[in-house]
This record gives structure tokens, C-alpha cells and sequence, in this order.
């Protein structure tokens, strides 16, 4: 294994001798691994090499403990390098040269076709470009949180510097003081397309400079260039020593192989075994090896076993609950806000790192975060407009032993940021996304601003737990319980100021000695004619309704579902005995909770009459009332629904 010191002027002649030899095994690795695989990016692999070799001879990583606490971090943005990532891990004694090369690119083996955290050394789940900065962004956050001296690395490709993305997490590295944080660009100027100059011009030193990086341009070749590059970027002897420092390497695509170098067409093809041969011979191997190896793939068995890649843990201590009376004028996201500021007064303590973290975009006030950033100002993260960005370094950061919280409205919360979460779910994150402004309840903003789909875009993510409190005292209860609670999680909630519902005698359902249990609902009201089943803003509508037919004699029960994933699949089943069920949501009806109902209710082989109550598609500006009245969303059509239902 090379190991390079940091602290010499230059690399010698045995360092560059070994970088040289290491430099032609990994090339073998990476033509082997895809021309067996049929597939994958050996062009890339090729000419980001040099630097892969340099840098994990510098970095503070261990083989034999890849995940330990005060190691360095080196993220691959362009995910797609894995055979070049997998080559210079096995090169580095992460793991055996043969599971790689039996394994690469089958179903089932840890060695995907774009780099994976099942790989040992892996340090996050990439492929979608323009994501790994940001969790670069986030893993190096976290260590100066922790007061830790590491650094984090991230290699990534030119052609990536074309996402928006990538100028969120720059422009929110130098706001937050990341010093610790190097980038190195894989300048070949190609991509997919040919020439990333006619692909989508741009003038990407100048970009970054213009963000207040340092930037070093070297050839991504030389050794000893990559080498000082690293040593003055460590040591901060550059321009800004505060700020991040991105290495502008230029190098060939295809880089060691005569007739690879230059050519777009290796970027995501591998070599067909004629030329794989030839590129072998080239390399100074014996090409035959190639047959040996096919012949030996075929009955390889996969065996490699995924690396565990949990989230480090977090201890909280969790507040008395606060209840708010019935009198109170209070809406859910106050209540959320007000809950926020009591974990950080018990856990965010004097002189110590903060354990709870907060993250917005530019709308503080509205998700009722105030509280907690003047209580918590160095746990607080404002983002500015940058929603993409700021999905991706939340979940990093949840990764890092810190209960993590990022708030938004809901077209920005779920909409827009679907893809960033899609990669958070796959990371293994443990984020508390709390939304506020969903469904019509936003109300005058109108139909841009009224997220009526989330349901629908986050049963799509098999890890999100999905909570939506129906009045201030359940919020509480909520966000104390999802503080306590490991892995991904999303808590909604409308806009607008909501009744505390009440037990029949007056008093708040919701209580001190409430408890809030995922997978199980809450039968606000009980009766055997037939049953509402509701949840969030909807819930004082349906208790109103509830009302309506209790006046005319129609004994029907109110149940309220919090936990909308898990379902409360036993409620369900008794709801089901009744026979007569009406759904009301404030979300499109076509996927909301009324589908995933009535497809429960057909799995489980119970027949009920179920009618659905939402949104038929967007709505108009207006008030909510008025707009939940011009949807059927009122109590006074509910209740005729349900009525009508029990007729029929």
C-alpha cells in the first residue's frame, strides 16, 4: 500500500515509481471489471487515476476500520468512476482484487455500477450528478461541529459542473466557513455528448472563483503536481485560507490506453474483448487473462457481503409535552416551532457540540424556526433559496450523530426536491423533514404553492415514515416522538390556525398522557353506523360534520389518522366492520390515503363501502374555506356523504 507523506516538499523517485506501477494494476482492474461486466464508464475511470492514487496515499483513511469516526472523507461525486473508485479501494487493501472483478455490475453484489457505501470506503450512494458536493458539504460541517481536525475530499467530473446544484453547495460552503473541504475536478472536457464546451458552454474556473473558492489549476496526470496541489491545499496556502479550494486538473479521458485517449465514446461504454485484449497487451499484461476470467464469472457465486452504513447514533432528551387548552388560536406549525426551541433548551447545551440541527431556505419565520436560531444560532442553518442543495447536505448531515430537522413549504419539501431524497433514502439518512403549507390550506398563494401530491410522491420512498399531526397538541406529541426516533421521517402540516380537537367533554384529545404511536390511529369519536377516517387539516372539518349527523340521529365514528405510513392496519380492520366509510383529505384524490385505503381494504378481502373526499385536481386562489367548500371538503358535505352512503 503507498502511503505518501504530507509533510516532505515532493514525491520521491520510489513514490513516483509506485504511483506509476499502481497506476497500470488499476488500469487491468478497470478494463477488466467492465468488459466482463458488459458495461460501465472506463474512460472516466482512466483519467481521474492519477489522482484517486494520490489522494488516498495522503488521506487519513483505514482499511481495516473504513468507517472510523476521525478518518478523512473522500466522496466521488461522478458515482459513475466506480470501476476507477473499486480499483484504487482494492489497491489500497479495502478488499480482494476477485470479488470486485467476479462481482462488478450483478445483481446483488455490492459492486455496483456506480459507487455504493455497501463498498467498503464508499462514502456515499452518487450517480445523480451534482449531489456529492453537497454531502461533502454536509460531512464537513459535521466534522467541525464535532471539533475534529479531518478534511474532506471530493472528486468530481467537469461535466457535472453544469447542474445548478453544484453552485448551491459552493456558495453555502463559503458562507459556513468550510476550510476543511477540497474538491478535485476531472477536467478531460468530455462527456457524454463529445466536447462539454458544446454540450454547455462555460467558463468553470471562473465560476468558482466567482464563488470565493480557491482554485489551483494543475495537470491531473502529474504526480508530483496532484501531490503539491494537495499539500498547499491542506495546508491553506492559497488566496483565501478561510474558504474551500477546488484543483482544476486537466487530464484524457481514457488516459494509459493508446487508442481510448480523447475519445467520448469510452465514457460510458466498455471495451469489447477484441480491444480489451489489445488495451491489456498495452498495459503489459497478458491478454488470455481475459477468457480465464469470463470462464470464471460465469460460476462465481456472489458472496461479498454489503458493509453496514448506518447512521452514528444520537441520545436526545426529550421535553414534557406542552398542551395547548381549547381556547387557543394556534396553528400546527407555531406549535412544531414551539416544540423545535424545548429539544434545543435540553439538548443543545453551553460549550458542548449541538446535537440538534436546524435547516431552511429563506423562510425562517414561516416554518416557525425563529426560536430555535436564536436559542441555537451555530445549529441553525440558513440556506438561502436553495432547495436542491439543502435536502442533500441535511441528510448528510443526519449521518454524522446529530437529530437533524429541515423545514420548508410543502411544493419544496416533497416537489421539488423529490430526486435529493429519492439519494437521502438510498444513503440511509436520518432526516426529520417537517413541512409546512400543505395541500389547498395554503390557500391564497395558489395553485404553484398548494402541494396536493405528497402522499402520492412519498410512498414512492420505502424508507419515510410519514406523520400529520391534526391539531397543535398532536404536533407536539409528534415531533417529541420523531426526536426519539431513528431513519427518515416526514411530518406535514397546513398553513392556517386549527381548533384543538377535543374529547366529547371539552377537553384536549390530544393530552399529557396521549401517547403517539406510529401504526396507530386515533378514534376521536365512536359510532356503528359507518366511519370518517381523516387526517391533518381535515380533521376539524370531519369533527364538525361528525356533528352534523349526530344532530340528525346518525351515530358515525371520527378516526384519525396520524400515522399515514405505517398504516394503523388494525383500526383499519376495524373500521372496515362497519361497512360505510368516507374518506375527507385535503391532498389529490387519485394518491392520497383514500386509494391506499381502498387498495388495503382489497388486499385484506373486506368489502365496504367507501366513498372518496379531496381534490379532483388544483385548485383556485382563495381562502381555504371557501376553497375546501368548492371542493366537497366542507362539513356540511361531508356529512351529506355520509348520510347518503348509509342510505344507499
Amino acid at each position: 500500500m503507498i502511503r505518501l507523506d504530507i509533510n516532505k516538499d515532493d514525491l520521491s523517485k520510489e513514490d513516483l515509481q509506485a504511483l506509476e506501477l499502481a497506476f497500470k494494476r488499476c488500469a487491468r482492474r478497470i478494463i477488466l471489471s467492465t468488459t466482463l461486466a458488459g458495461s460501465g464508464h472506463p474512460g472516466g475511470s482512466l483519467s481521474s487515476l492519477s489522482m484517486l492514487l494520490v489522494l488516498y496515499g495522503i488521506a487519513k483513511v483505514d482499511p481495516k476500520n473504513p468507517r472510523r469516526e476521525d478518518r478523512d472523507r473522500i466522496v466521488i461525486s461522478q458515482g459513475h468512476i466506480s470501476p476507477g473508485v473499486y480499483s484504487v479501494l482494492c489497491e489500497y487493501g479495502f478488499f480482494p482484487e476477485e470479488p470486485f472483478l467476479m462481482e462488478f455490475r450483478r445483481a446483488g453484489s455490492a459492486f455496483a455500477g456506480h459507487v455504493e457505501q455497501a463498498v467498503p470506503g464508499v462514502e456515499w450512494n452518487t450517480g445523480n450528478l451534482g449531489q456529492g458536493l453537497s454531502a461533502a458539504c454536509g460531512m464537513a460541517k459535521a466534522i467541525k461541529l464535532k471539533g475534529l481536525n479531518n478534511r474532506v475530499f471530493c472528486l468530481m467530473g467537469d461535466g457535472e459542473q453544469q447542474k445548478g446544484q453544484v453552485i448551491e453547495a459552493r456558495r453555502w460552503a463559503v458562507k459556513f466557513g468550510l476550510d476543511n473541504l477540497i474538491v478535485l475536478i476531472d477536467y478531460n472536457k468530455l462527456q457524454i455528448g463529445g466536447d462539454i464546451s458544446k454540450v454547455m458552454p462555460q467558463r468553470i474556473k471562473e465560476e468558482i472563483l466567482a464563488t470565493s473558492w480557491n482554485v489551483i489549476e494543475i495537470n491531473g496526470h502529474n504526480y508530483s503536481e496532484i501531490f503539491k496541489a494537495l499539500k498547499k491545499a491542506i495546508n491553506k496556502e492559497v488566496e483565501n485560507p478561510q474558504n474551500p479550494t477546488a484543483i482544476l486538473a486537466h487530464t484524457i479521458m481514457g488516459k494509459g490506453v493508446s487508442f481510448m485517449e480523447n475519445d467520448p465514446q469510452w465514457h460510458g461504454m466498455a471495451l469489447p474483448e477484441d480491444l480489451a485484449k489489445r488495451a491489456l497487451e498495452e498495459l503489459g499484461f497478458d491478454p488470455e487473462e481475459l477468457n480465464v476470467l469470463k470462464e470464471k464469472r460465469k460460476s462465481w457465486k456472489i458472496s461479498f457481503p454489503h458493509q453496514p452504513h448506518d447512521p452514528l447514533p444520537v441520545k436526545i432528551e426529550i421535553p414534557e409535552p406542552t398542551i395547548y387548552s381549547p381556547e387557543t388560536k394556534i396553528d400546527c406549525r407555531s406549535a412544531y416551532g414551539n416544540a423545535l426551541l424545548k429539544l434545543a433548551e435540553k439538548n443543545n447545551l453551553p460549550d458542548k457540540p449541538p446535537k440538534i440541527l436546524g435547516l431552511t431556505c429563506d423562510l425562517e419565520g414561516s416554518v416557525k424556526m425563529s426560536g430555535f436560531k436564536k436559542f441555537s444560532p451555530h445549529a441553525f442553518f440558513e440556506s438561502g433559496i436553495q432547495e436542491h442543495h439543502t435536502a442533500s447536505v441535511s441528510g448528510a448531515l443526519s449521518k454524522e450523530g446529530f437529530l437533524v430537522f429541515f423545514s420548508t413549504f410543502g411544493v419544496f419539501a416533497v416537489d421539488e426536491v423529490y430526486n435529493q431524497m429519492r439519494l437521502n433514502s438510498l444513503n440511509k439518512t436520518a432526516l426529520k423533514v417537517v413541512s409546512t403549507h400543505l395541500g389547498a390550506d395554503v390557500g391564497e398563494d395558489g395553485p404553484t404553492h398548494q402541494c396536493i401530491d405528497y402522499l402520492g410522491i412519498l410512498f414512492n420512498l420505502p424508507d419515510f415514515e410519514i406523520y400529520i399531526p391534526a391539531d397543535p397538541n398532536q404536533t407536539d406529541h409528534i415531533i417529541r416522538f420523531v426526536a426519539g426516533r431513528h431513519g427518515n421521517i416526514f411530518v406535514g402540516m397546513g398553513r392556517s390556525k386549527v381548533p384543538i380537537i377535543t374529547k366529547e367533554d371539552g377537553t384536549p384529545y390530544f393530552d399529557k398522557n396521549y401517547r403517539f404511536i406510529p401504526g396507530k390511529a386515533d378514534w376521536i369519536r365512536l359510532g356503528n353506523k359507518g366511519v370518517i377516517i381523516t387526517y391533518g387539516t381535515m380533521c376539524h372539518y370531519a369533527l364538525f360534520a361528525w356533528e352534523i349527523l349526530k344532530n340528525k340521529g346518525i351515530e358515525v365514528s371520527l378516526l384519525n389518522i396520524a400515522s399515514i405510513k405505517p398504516l394503523p392496519e388494525e383500526d383499519l380492520l376495524k373500521a372496515s366492520e362497519f361497512k360505510n366509510i368516507v374518506v375527507v383529505e385535503d391532498h389529490y384524490v387519485e394518491t392520497g390515503l383514500g386509494t391506499k385505503l381502498a387498495s388495503f381494504f382489497a388486499l385484506k378481502g373486506k368489502f365496504v363501502k367507501l366513498k372518496l373526499l379531496g381534490l379532483n385536481g388544483p385548485t383556485s386562489s382563495g381562502n381555504p374555506k371557501e376553497l375546501f367548500k368548492l371542493a366537497g371538503l366542507d362539513p356540511e358535505n361531508i356529512a351529506k356523504t355520509m348520510e347518503d352512503l348509509i342510505n344507499a
